[in-house]
Order: C-alpha cells, then structure tokens, then sequence
C-alpha cells in the first residue's frame, strides 16, 4: 500500500463495523485500531460504518455511501479509483460507486461477488496491477 502512497494515490479505507452497534466492542478500540493502521500504512482517511446491519445507512457497505461520501470530501474520481476488498459487500459498494473492483479471494466460505473487474490473491497482487508492475488478470 506504501507504494501506491508513494505514487500520490489517496487511500482510504471503507469498512463495516457493526460490533460497536452491537455492543461487543467499544469504538474507542476501532478507533484506536484506525489511528494506528493509519500512521503505519499512510492510510489518508478512514471511513467507518458503526451501523448494525438492521439500521437503514446508506454507509454501510454494499451500499455506496461511504465512498460517496470519501469522493465529496476530497474531490476523488471513483471512475478512476479502485475498491480493494475481500467481501462482496466491498465489491458491490465499489462498483455501485462506479470504481473498478478488486476481489481478494481468500477462499471465505460465504457469498462470493457476482462480478469483480480482478480477482486476485493479495493486497500486494492488487497493488502491483493498480501500478502496472504485473499483467492483468480477472
């Protein structure tokens, strides 16, 4: 990720987080959670969904809201912008935002996304396709 970093691409996280909603843990520890991913990977902004899944936001992915909303705050063209991510609740917000998807299949046994423009194998194979050190593949 440092490397995209490095090549002036913004990076902002998008994810879920219904465990707070849900009592289980506190957003202090999300927070802190954040804060600290944010200073060991560059991360330029995190946006975060503390809803439950009943709740209605349109924050919560796989709606696109939090990405929308990322776009407004710092002028971001999703049409050129990438989701990375290894749910399809991530590749479904993505591409409803109009972003181009990645898949990190990590061979979850769950819901699998109907269609992702990449599906790879890591965050890393991701980056080196965003920055055309590697072939394509979907």
């Amino acid at each position: 990720m440092l490397a995209l970093h490095d090549k002036d691409w913004m990076l902002v996280v998008v994810t879920n987080q219904p465990d707070v909603a849900r009592g289980i843990i506190p957003r202090a520890h999300v927070d802190a959670i954040n804060a600290y991913l944010q200073q060991t990977l560059s991360i330029d902004d995190f946006r975060t969904c503390f809803h439950d899944s009943d709740a209605g936001c349109s924050c919560r992915k796989p709606l696109p809201g939090a990405l929308l909303e990322a776009a407004r705050v710092h002028n971001i063209d999703l049409g050129a912008s990438y989701m990375v991510g290894d749910r399809w609740r991530d590749t479904e917000a993505g591409a409803s935002a109009g972003c181009k998807t990645f898949f990190i299949d990590y061979g979850y046994d769950e819901k699998q996304p109907e269609s992702v423009d990449f599906r790879v194998s890591s965050l890393s194979e991701a980056t080196d396709i965003i920055l055309g050190r590697t072939h394509e593949k979907s």
